[in-house]
């Protein structure tokens, strides 16, 4: 829906709220009006309840809102004497329409002096359990939200088994498209294996899709620059489960999956790929200090003279592509599926190794974007990476680059008739784009699957930005059992210059010097509760 849909969705609610409890108003000593003003009349019936008025906002913060308004019709009955656990489950199960049978049936009596704090053990529990949720679920959406890393697409740079913290407010805060979802969970619902959140997977026009709110972004502090590493929603997911082979399934881009790249064009960019090198507006991107592209090689040795090279992959942290028997090679060519270029010339120093020669795709692939062109992964554009607010020209040849955002990202209908183009049935021979677009790419540069075989990333897909590893777990995609910590990888920065350092050992004498000051401060209190 649109903004405009949303405010008269808006304002159906609160005629159907005022109707169905303009009398619990009248009995608090308030006018029957009062329950007719929209927003004013929330702020009287939280002065009913006795909550404080800044819960307000949390009726409009999508998710939390689930929370706080059956809340609210809770406490709305407690407040004239409907205390039974019967009333709480019929207001809650009939979603807030017992209040109607209450309002026009039942003697309301207010109760003024009613205490809000819990009467029960119970209730005291399930309280706070509410209030965690509602906290927590306000700092994963809008500030900070923990991931892991499952593949090795930047491996060098995070690794497979990094837990990241991955911040919400660097590029502002998207507000959730998805209004009807589980709390603090993704897609997929933990155990039970079921959709976490409200939508028709198989009909795009259904009403549950009404429901979705307009693209909204809280202003941030910084923008996407480029080397940037970047948290996403993969513009092309339509998966219900990675690596699990099923049917398409539509999904709303806030709960599309997660992906987690580094950006090497941002708007405007002209961007090319010549023998594996990117070119960003004709000169080579030059990449940070932490990041560590790796390509396929072929190596080339004497068996006479060298016989096992796993010591040296182990060492160095390679990922070799097969052809190992008993620690001895089945033939005299290695292929080695990510190496960096540095690690490349070690290897030809090695005595035994004849030949390291890095691969370079020559061949045009149709599977790469926009499936038009003779490229491949090695040698790739120039591609020009949309810009809101730029004009580009449209054509038969063009269109393949900006069919998926015109009709897809932007919500336009696109029709060629007679091989000419039509864009919300008027004929056109440019286009204006209305978000900007990014380009992501893995370091691991031949074991990626990034943009360049599904294009762009629209602004209103991206997550967040990486700042911090938590921990980190070897051998994570292996099974509990073969487990290790990366002590060296605990506490560190995602980016910055220089090599990453560990502030692992600074949180533990934080940590001990907090313990060590509550225990003195609670030993004081106590000795200054004996004075008294």
């Amino acid at each position: 829906m649109t903004f405009t849909q949303w405010f008269v969705f808006i304002l159906i609610i609160q005629v159907i709220h005022a109707a169905g409890t303009w009398k619990f108003y009248v009995a608090a000593g308030r006018k029957a009006w009062e329950a007719f003003v929209p927003l004013y009349n929330a702020v009287v019936l939280l002065k009913i309840v006795k909550r404080p008025s800044w819960w307000l906002l949390l009726f409009f913060i999508p998710i939390i809102n689930l929370i706080v308004i059956p809340v609210v019709w809770v406490e709305t009955l407690r407040s004239f004497g409907k205390k039974s656990t019967g009333d709480t489950a019929l207001v809650v199960f009939t979603l807030g329409l017992y209040l109607y049978y209450v309002n026009y049936t039942q003697p309301l009596t207010y109760e003024a002096e009613r205490s809000t704090h819990p009467a029960t053990k119970t209730g005291e529990t399930v309280s706070s359990i509410l209030f965690a949720i509602v906290v927590a679920t306000f700092v994963h959406t809008y500030f900070i939200q923990p991931f892991t890393i499952p593949t090795s697409s930047l491996e060098k740079s995070l690794l497979v088994g990094d837990f990241l913290f991955v911040s919400k407010f660097h590029y502002g805060a998207r507000v959730p498209n998805t209004t009807v979802a589980a709390p603090m969970v993704h897609d997929t619902i933990p155990l039970l294996r079921k959709k976490s959140y409200l939508y028709d997977d198989e009909n795009p026009n259904s009403w549950k899709q009404k429901l979705q709110l307009p693209y909204l972004r809280i202003p941030g502090f910084e923008t996407v620059k480029n080397n940037d590493i970047v948290v996403f929603n993969w513009p092309a997911d339509t998966v219900a489960e990675f690596f699990v082979k099923d049917r398409k399934y539509l999904k709303p881009v806030d709960k599309k999956s997660n992906y987690v790249k580094r950006c090497l064009g941002i708007p405007g960019d002209s961007l090319q790929i010549k023998e594996g090198i990117v070119y960003v507006n004709g000169k080579p991107l030059v990449l940070p200090e932490r990041a560590k592209p790796q390509y396929s090689y072929t190596v080339t040795y004497d068996h006479k003279q060298f016989s096992d090279i796993t010591p040296f992959l182990e060492e160095n942290d390679v990922t070799d592509g097969g052809g190992v028997a008993n620690g001895r090679w089945e033939s005299d060519t290695l292929f080695i599926n990510a190496m960096t270029d540095d690690v490349a010339k070690k290897l030809r120093t090695v005595t035994g190794i004849k030949k390291v020669e890095r691969i370079i795709f020559k061949e045009a692939s149709l599977s790469v974007f926009p499936y038009t062109k003779p490229w491949n992964i090695d040698n790739y554009g120039p591609i020009y990476i949309p810009k809101a607010g730029a004009t580009v020209a449209l054509d038969l040849k063009s269109l393949p680059f900006y069919k998926k955002i015109i009709q897809e990202y932007e919500n336009n209908t696109l029709q060629i008739r007679n091989g000419e183009i039509f864009i919300n049935g008027k004929p056109s021979t440019s286009y204006t784009f209305k978000q900007n677009y990014y380009w992501m790419m893995g370091d691991n540069r031949h074991r990626s699957e990034d943009s360049r075989f599904w294009g762009y990333v629209p602004e209103d897909h991206i997550v967040g930005k990486p700042i911090f590893i938590w921990m980190s777990v070897k051998n994570f995609d292996k099974g509990f059992k073969n487990w290790s910590i990366r002590w060296d990888r605990m506490f560190t920065t995602v980016s910055g210059e220089g090599q990453p350092q560990s502030y692992f050992k600074y949180f533990l004498v934080a940590l001990a010097l907090y313990f060590v000051g509550e225990y003195f401060w609670k030993k004081r209190k106590a000795k200054q509760s004996e004075e008294q």
